[in-house]
């Protein structure tokens, strides 16, 4: 089994502690291991280090290989700019299939938390198991309620089930629905959160991105007739900004029928925003989230990441509060979402901070 670990996001929502020339999958945001190392160090006693992958913008290409000193270089692949997760997966599938013809891979990005490993790297073994048949697997969350921030798997048949997993037949792909809809979705029962992370055969998902996408299979063509040439990178620079800019969910999942979805009660968050970041931290007895130094006197349900400096707080709740070097953020914990927005702006008016 190989991993492919995408680390290409901009993680705008957890700025400014996330910066674009060094978003948040390359920052310790809860212990010592920045997100990315967390990411590879999960699956590393199921997946050794060489046949890890990771897939990431050429900016990225010295963070990568600063903090994962152990991943072969041949397996840190750079695509020219950012066009989507169908052809950054079609790329990493193409080196994964030409070092290995049967192999199966997982796809996971590089940005999650997931509190229970061992769980999960049981579930990515069943996939596995399950993709060797020729399924397309997808891990699917169990909701810990209505979000609507995430899009929903619902599912049909039970295919398989053994020692407690199971894996369904997917009925439907959902996009991020309003309230009404995601409290359905829950009482119903038959819905998961979709977080991205899957387990198919290189082959395979080469295979249904040729039946579903051509353009973009015939960009990858070009790109796998050259692989092992000296114009390798030549190539990929010339072909890429043609590659269609599409995520694999609507270039293929929401498409084929050998999709299944494997129900993962494993603690994940995607740590979307600081409000996120907020549930999986320590938390003291007044419901505060506190990285740094603070003293706080009447203050509640409040996330504090500092930077060397005391924050003190007085008779505040419900808010988040983010320190650097030259930033202070402060909002409405309920409105973390809208910190993509400020990016924005700060961009406008001001470029580098952002």
């Amino acid at each position: 089994m190989y991993a492919l670990i995408m680390a290409g996001g901009s993680g705008t929502r957890l700025w400014p502690h996330s910066r674009s020339g060094r978003p948040k999958q390359f920052l310790r945001l809860n212990g010592e291991a920045t997100m990315l190392q967390e990411t590879v160090r999960r699956v590393l006693p199921l997946i050794p280090y060489e046949r890890v992958y990771v897939v990431t913008g050429a900016a990225y290409a010295d963070l990568v290989r600063e903090q994962l000193p152990e991943l072969p270089q041949a397996n840190l692949l750079l695509e020219p700019s950012g066009r989507g997760t169908a052809p950054a997966i079609g790329l990493g599938a193409l080196h994964i299939r030409r070092r290995d013809p049967g192999a199966v891979m997982a796809v996971l990005s590089a940005d999650h938390g997931i509190e229970r490993p061992a769980l999960f790297r049981q579930q990515l073994a069943v996939g596995a198991a399950m993709a060797e048949q020729g399924f397309l697997v997808t891990l699917g969350i169990k909701p810990s309620g209505p979000a609507t921030s995430y899009g929903y798997i619902e599912r049909g048949a039970l295919v398989y089930a053994d020692d407690g997993q199971q894996a369904f037949q997917v009925k439907r792909f959902v996009e991020k629905p309003d309230q009404t809809r995601a409290e359905a979705y829950i009482a119903s029962g038959a819905f998961f959160w979709n977080a991205g992370m899957f387990v198919w055969s290189a082959e395979r998902i080469l295979r249904e991105l040729a039946r579903f996408e051509p353009a973009l299979s015939q960009g990858l063509s070009v790109i796998d007739d050259h692989l092992s040439t000296h114009n390798a990178q030549a190539v990929l620079e010339h072909v890429w900004p043609d590659m269609p800019n599409i995520a694999i969910d609507v270039a293929v999942m929401e498409r084929t029928e050998r999709a299944v979805v494997i129900p993962a009660d494993i603690g994940w968050s995607d740590v979307g925003d600081w409000a996120a970041l907020a549930e999986i931290l320590p938390q003291d007895g007044a419901g505060n989230a506190v990285v740094g130094t603070s003293v706080s006197i009447d203050t509640r349900n409040t996330l504090i990441y500092g930077n060397g400096r005391l924050v003190a707080t007085i008779g505040v709740e419900d808010l988040v509060i983010v320190d650097t070097h030259d930033v202070l953020l402060i909002c409405p914990r309920a409105r973390a979402q809208d910190v993509k927005a400020m990016v924005a702006e700060i961009r406008r008016q001001h470029g580098t901070l952002a």
